[in-house]
């Protein structure tokens, strides 16, 4: 029999979201162990808030939110805050009641300075982490450190000399005018003849960023240098972090991200895998002396000298023979899918954020959220 279309509906309509959510919905074991986190950070958000004053949007709430943004690649916090708005199961994911109003896009403005400020961001990834490792999901036997591209905010008419230099004087002396020149601005943006570079030219939107390329004969954009540590078990991300694209960034963040994982959860790797980007001798002696063996290519030609670097750089070559090397490069590269999923999934392809700080944050939720989806599939296998 043909149904007959309800044109009012009822006035009082009661109904539980926790029903309207399929049992075996990866966001359920997501949520659970997000819930677990967060209750164990409730000192920190004491710390960071007021005893007095009026309510604000409780701080669970807007991780929980940055993980589905991450997770369903929402382009923006508004369109965030929208989509909670009116779909069930992010009001379920969030703890929000059905009867409340979702809170507006300016309260992840109003509050970011603040998780800055505590590192809460930080600390609720490093927590994930450290749930994993509780749930023996993590294997402290071998490491991998790689390092991406992030586009930066700015565009390449936001490069203007530096004071100073060369390129300055001659923009300076430079008066036809240009119609490239951005609107309400007196500055010309005059690229006819003038070579533009990091050493010459810093960008007035972001200038922390820098002028980077994937490749040889590839276009050049404003980037900034992101990392990832990942354990080779089960592929989970232990690390993520930021910092300039001067070419040197793989290795000292390679060192920054080992300290850190032994500081906080005490993991020292037997091996650390990485690409010819880390065959630098100084970096290869560092990471000896953490206790690490590095697994790292080097190239063919001869290596001169005794120094302590260029020992550790023939070391490393010797190695290139085991098959614990052959294993760690051929391992490495799970390591790529989380970058990659960061990139086309979470949205860091190119950031939403201006300077390596809160470009970072961005990245540690990225990195929570891809941790939680990997613990629930691993959970549920």
């Amino acid at each position: 029999m043909r149904g007959r279309r309800e044109g009012q509906q009822d006035l009082f309509i009661i109904f539980n979201p926790e029903d309207r959510v399929p049992m075996d919905h990866p966001l359920r074991r997501i949520k659970r162990w997000a819930d677990r986190v967060l209750a164990e950070m409730s000192r920190d958000f004491n710390r960071a808030y007021s005893h007095t004053g009026r309510p604000g949007v409780p701080p669970e709430q807007l991780l929980k939110a940055l993980l589905l943004q991450a997770l369903y690649s929402i382009p923006s916090e508004t369109k965030l805050v929208e989509a909670i708005e009116y779909n069930v199961l992010y009001r379920w994911f969030v703890d929000l009641p059905m009867e409340q109003k979702a809170w507006t896009p300016e309260a992840f403005s109003m509050n970011r300075q603040r998780f800055e400020a505590h590192d809460l961001f930080r600390k609720f990834f490093d927590r994930v982490v450290a749930e994993a490792i509780d749930q023996d999901l993590v294997s402290a036997d071998h490491f991998t450190v790689d390092g991406t591209l992030i586009r930066s905010l700015a565009s390449h008419k936001s490069l203007q000399p530096m004071a100073g230099t060369n390129a300055a004087a001659s923009k300076k002396s430079n008066g036809d005018d240009d119609s490239n020149a951005p609107s309400g601005r007196d500055v010309l943006v005059d690229w006819k003849g003038q070579k533009r570079s990091n050493k010459t030219h810093r960008s007035t939107t972001d200038p922390e960023a820098r002028l980077a390329r994937k490749g040889f004969g590839r276009e050049s954009h404003l980037c900034h240098s992101g990392h990832v540590l990942m354990e080779n078990r089960h592929g989970l991300c232990l690390d993520v972090t930021v910092d300039t694209a001067d070419g040197r960034a793989e290795p000292r963040n390679a060192l920054r991200m080992l300290r850190h994982v032994k500081r906080r959860h005490d993991l020292v790797p037997k091996t650390l895998g990485g690409d010819a980007n880390y065959h630098p001798g100084p970096f290869l002696v560092a990471v000896e002396e953490h206790g690490t063996t590095p697994h790292v290519p080097i190239k063919a030609k001869k290596i001169r000298g005794q120094s302590k670097q260029a020992q550790a750089r023939r070391r490393a070559k010797m190695r290139m023979k085991t098959r614990g090397h052959l294993v760690s490069q051929r391992i490495r590269k799970r390591c790529e899918q989380i970058i990659g999923w960061g990139k086309t999934v979470a949205g860091l392809a190119r950031t939403k954020f201006i300077g390596h700080v809160r470009i970072e944050n961005s990245a540690l939720m990225c990195g929570a959220a891809y941790n939680l989806l990997r613990m629930s599939r691993l959970a549920s296998s």
